[in-house]
């Protein structure tokens, strides 16, 4: 049975602080030690290793940075839509989805909508089946009930 030699020698310790010093990233030092970027990063914390920032000033940073990121995220999803599907103040067109088309499985094509009617393995589980255009996954009627735009856009504001 060959014998495993220890991932953190003397002188790879020696390097990855010789590295940290130098102000080499993680994944510069890892490597030139030639070990992985967590192992780096987990022996740096079990040092007390720390570049320049103390506690305090990661929790402020940290509470400062993440509601910027939160709205950040609700409204490049709202942009994508918009440009998806449009933005107008047109009302919606809100008829009845066509249930002549209803579907198996089997049945569903590229080209239809893959709207579930009823509850997974009930007798009557089906899909839309009515056209999608342009490679979506629903037809028009689905798609105005999956993809809200002006929902998105009343939380932003809200």
């Amino acid at each position: 049975m060959p014998v495993l030699s220890p991932t953190w020698t003397d002188e790879r310790i020696e390097l990855l602080k010789q590295h940290f010093e130098a102000g080499l990233s993680c994944r510069e030092i890892a490597a030139d030690i030639g070990v992985s970027r967590n192992a780096v990063i987990g022996k740096l914390s079990r040092l007390n290793l720390t570049r320049g920032r103390t506690v305090d000033d990661r929790k402020v940073q940290d509470k400062g940075s993440a509601p910027a990121r939160v709205r950040a995220v609700p409204r490049l999803q709202y942009e994508m839509l918009a440009t998806i599907y449009g933005e107008t103040d047109a009302p919606v067109v809100t008829g009845p989805i066509d249930e002549a088309n209803r579907c198996s499985l089997l049945e569903l094509a590229e080209n239809r909508c893959r709207w579930p009617i009823s509850t997974p393995g009930a007798e009557d589980f089906c899909f839309c089946g009515n056209s999608a255009p342009d490679g979506q996954s629903y037809c028009a009627g689905h798609s105005r009930l999956a993809y809200r735009p002006n929902s998105r856009a009343r939380m932003m504001r809200g």
